[in-house]
């Protein structure tokens, strides 16, 4: 429907023109019955109910933008509460979550995972000798060099401390075993360095297949008291 005259454009091209000036995307073919959509006639559509219409039309749109955005932000926002805020891992809470997740997937599809838990040997020497912000440099330093070793399906957190874990998806008992040896030997092959000093790094491992019989804090235990019997058999702390 259109009205002619200058003054009285066409519902849609008002519209069209008034969120343009707004910085919108607006859409070449707007719906023709806007108008009859809204209840209102030929009659009812004068310049002044048009401006306003326009007027409203804008807000909204400018409305939907608006709670795009925030969308976003609790989106950032809830990524960061996931985050280890010390290194770039999951923090101990999202890497539960996780666990719980894993263990329903391989549930439903019997598809095998496995939880690796690391700690490292001798840390608290580390922060005594050399004080904490090379203890920090060495948690970051086992954090990315477990990240770079592991495959983008697999996950990796923080548990608090010294102590790492990692979800190894599609590997049952066996291949974790081994994959949690090469990741120890990636931790340990380069000393961690700091300032003007280096030391080596030393890691214990174990490792739990997940099953859905256990919650996640069970399978994350029995997966650290795994790597405690670990420490026992090679006489560290």
């Amino acid at each position: 429907m259109k009205i002619s005259g200058a003054r009285n454009e066409p519902f849609s091209a008002i519209r069209r023109r008034a969120l343009a000036q707004a910085g919108a995307q607006v859409a070449s073919a707007p719906p023709a019955d806007t108008a009859a959509f809204l209840g209102l006639t030929d009659r009812d559509l004068t310049p002044a109910v048009q401006a306003a219409l326009a007027t409203l039309l804008t807000e909204i749109d400018d409305l939907r933008g608006e709670v795009g955005r925030l969308k976003g932000k609790l989106t950032e926002t809830e990524g960061l509460a996931d985050r280890d805020a010390l290194t770039p891992l999951l923090n101990r809470r999202a890497f539960l979550r996780e666990v719980g997740r894993i263990r329903t997937f391989s549930q439903r599809y019997g598809a095998p995972a496995s939880l690796v838990y690391f700690d490292l040997d001798g840390f608290k020497s580390v922060n005594d000798r050399y004080g904490h912000a090379a203890g920090d440099a060495a948690l970051r330093a086992v954090a990315e060099r477990l990240l770079a070793n592991v495959r983008e399906s697999d996950l990796v957190g923080r548990m608090g401390g010294d102590e790492f874990a990692v979800i190894l998806v599609q590997a049952d008992q066996a291949v974790a075993e081994a994959k949690a040896q090469a990741l120890a030997q990636a931790v340990e092959r380069e000393p961690i360095k700091f300032g003007d000093w280096s030391a080596p790094l030393h890691i214990s491992y174990g490792v739990r297949q997940i099953s859905p019989d256990l919650e996640p804090e069970a399978l994350v235990a029995e997966a650290d008291a795994a790597m405690f019997a670990a420490k026992r058999l090679r006489g560290v702390g």
